[in-house]
């Protein structure tokens, strides 16, 4: 169910045309985590809507004005998360445009309230790659409906990934971002990242039939639902791997991490130690781990036997 990169290797900087309106830009910023580059998505024509401008990368942003009659065709700027690969050129694209930024809010936004409480208290440290300084003109909320000449967009919250992360319903497609991918499963580190709320997020996206996903880096999903069965399953499969390691002996996060994710380049190691500790987290919230002493990133977790009751101290 994930891609090889050979299968996605468009040129970057070009509009290309997806269909039905809308176009899609690469930014030149490949890297293990962003695979070919952010993708930017242009809909409709007359009253153009830029989904996820990218990078701060000059050459992205002539890209994208020389896509939309030097930008004069743009009238909205949406972000579906605040991550600096999505969001950073923002606020020059806005400046070259006059179009008003749209996103659920800042990076911070949007979390749940465990997460709060674990920054708030300086047990999880906020993530490399969040824009601490983004700040939205308009904020979305879920339902929310957005308008141009020719589309409407749907504002659904998807929090997981990270808390202010939103989708974007455009009749039987959506704007997924970084919460649905077919060439990769979404990071989840905490604090950004929620395990909990990710799951509820694939939820509540199941609750429609999906014709198309375009995804925030990739190439677009053409099978939705069973993509997101496959990431519900992935999931579940990856918190039965974490309880048998765990079924060997206390652990810390980092040793489980190299003992699942032994496969991979040492530039994911970090990632895959987040994945990690968001099931831990979801799996202490459950009560079905504990962590000895208080929760943080070299915190020793066991499992508990059925009937122990957690002690949640430090949550």
């Amino acid at each position: 169910m994930t891609r090889p990169l050979s299968d996605f290797n468009p040129p970057t900087g070009v509009a290309l045309p997806l269909g039905e309106g809308v176009r899609r830009i690469v930014a030149p910023n490949a890297s293990p985590m962003t695979h070919r580059g952010t993708n930017t998505y242009l809909l409709g024509r007359a009253q153009v809507a830029v989904i996820d401008p990218g990078p701060d990368d000059p050459r992205h942003l002539r890209a994208i004005l020389k896509a939309t009659d030097g930008g004069r065709s743009i009238s909205h700027i949406l972000i579906t998360h605040a991550h600096r690969d999505h969001c950073a050129l923002a606020g020059r694209l806005s400046e070259a445009t006059g179009a008003k930024v749209h996103a659920y809010g800042t990076a911070q936004e949007g979390r749940s309230p465990r997460m709060q409480g674990l920054v708030a208290r300086g047990i999880l440290a906020e993530g490399a790659g969040s824009d601490g300084s983004f700040t939205p003109d308009m904020r979305v909320r879920h339902g929310q409906l957005l308008r141009g000449a020719d589309w409407t967009l749907e504002v659904l919250h998807t929090p997981g990934h990270m808390g202010n992360h939103i989708s974007l319903a455009w009749g039987a497609c959506c704007f997924s971002g970084d919460h649905v991918m077919g060439w990769s499963t979404s990071v989840i580190a905490p604090p950004e990242g929620d395990l909990t709320d990710f799951l509820a997020s694939c939820r509540l996206l199941q609750g429609r039939q999906w014709r198309c996903f375009f995804p925030g880096h990739g190439a677009p999903v053409l099978q939705p639902n069973a993509r997101l069965a496959w990431l519900v399953a992935h999931r579940q499969q990856r918190e039965s791997a974490i309880l048998a390691q765990l079924s060997k002996g206390a652990q810390r996060a980092s040793e489980i991490a190299q003992a699942l994710y032994q496969d991979i380049p040492p530039a994911l190691h970090h990632a895959a130690l987040g994945n990690v500790m968001a099931h831990l987290i979801d799996l202490r919230a459950q009560g079905r781990v504990a962590s000895v002493g208080s929760l943080n990133w070299d915190a020793v977790f066991r499992s508990l036997p059925q009937g122990e009751v957690p002690s949640l101290g430090g949550e």
